[in-house]
């Protein structure tokens, strides 16, 4: 039985990895912390990683432990990061330092997996070009526009860099599913009557079913292929128009459409941000980084090498995938 060690098995994609990797008979070793959420970690089959990655030395410890009692791990996929924090210099420190810990941990306890996963973002290489709407592709420069994108794009390059190191890193756009916080506000907006914009109703954007993301990781974990990296979509292309109209049918709902000028948008970000982590300590859904990203008009992305090199078919199209989606937020009471 192959052994896999998944970092941030406690959130929304680490939840459905680690599902994916029982289902295919993994050993599953859920990376976690002392103090993380493990609702969805509950199958006695899982076994539990308590390491942090803020200190080389002492995970260098546990993956030494970890190697005397079980073995050498077969895989990793890391998943771990941060998507918002309200100290900036953290995007740096847990995307880009911690990755780096991890990678010169395994290589110095000699536990180099035989395949490394980094599950990047499309914000590493930034929005594509808004007036020729063309997809961005692997090829392209990088130009990321938020401190995410940017630490995202700094672990990338650190991976690439060292020499011989068996990674595939796959860029995910908008990752959506069961469990996932941030799309769930358009389906409770949508479900009030109302459905919002930023500047245009015309954004153009890209979407993975999150249980389509994970079976992807698998076969690419199961496949000859290294040392490449990939932006990952269903294959199709859509408008902020589109998504909201796909919500509204599948909730029945008619609705006011609202199309908020940038420039307030900005500003109510900024101050929603201010408020939230000096009173809260935690960074709201609309934040001051994220109005970098979603303010832009093209996030479309070439996904044609998974198709070359995987054979990917993603059995989800946006109108399953939501519906799908809207069906487990009514089941457990949350829409």
């Amino acid at each position: 039985m192959k052994k896999i060690l998944i970092t941030g098995a406690s959130g929304f994609v680490g939840g459905f990895l680690v599902d994916e990797a029982l289902k295919r008979n993994y050993e599953v070793f859920a990376g976690v912390r002392n103090t993380s959420n493990r609702s969805y970690l509950s199958d006695p089959q899982i076994k539990f990683f308590e390491s942090g990655l803020s200190d080389k030395q002492l995970l260098k410890e546990s993956l030494k432990h970890y190697k005397e009692v079980n073995g050498k791990f077969d895989y990793l996929i890391h998943n771990a990061g941060v998507t918002k924090t309200c100290r900036k210099d953290g995007f740096d420190t847990i995307n880009f330092q911690y990755t780096k810990n991890l990678i010169e941990a395994l290589i110095e306890t000699d536990c180099v997996p035989d395949k490394f996963i980094y599950i990047s973002s499309l914000a590493a290489y930034g929005p594509g070009d808004e007036k020729s709407l063309k997809p961005i592709k692997d090829s392209d420069t990088p130009r990321p526009i938020s401190l995410y994108g940017k630490s995202k794009l700094k672990a990338e390059k650190y991976i690439k860099s060292v020499e011989n190191f068996p990674y595939l890193i796959f860029r995910p756009t908008g990752v959506y599913g069961p469990r996932e916080k941030d799309y769930y506000l358009s389906y409770k907006m949508i479900a009030k009557g109302f459905e919002t914009y930023i500047g245009t109703s015309q954004q153009h954007i890209t979407f993975i079913y999150v249980k389509d993301l994970t079976r992807l990781l698998f076969d690419s974990l199961e496949s000859a292929v290294t040392r490449k990296s990939y932006f990952v979509t269903d294959l199709k292309k859509y408008t902020t128009k589109e998504f909201n109209t796909i919500i509204k049918r599948i909730l029945n709902k008619k609705t006011i459409g609202i199309v908020f000028p940038k420039g307030i948008i900005k500003i109510i970000a900024l101050i929603s941000e201010k408020l939230s982590c000096v009173f809260l300590a935690k960074v709201p859904t609309l934040n001051t980084e994220k109005f970098k990203e979603i303010s832009c008009i093209n996030w479309l992305c070439d996904s044609n090498e998974l198709v070359k090199d995987f054979a990917y078919k993603p059995e989800y199209n946006l109108e399953r995938g939501i519906a799908e989606s809207i069906a487990w937020y009514k089941k457990e009471g949350l829409l």
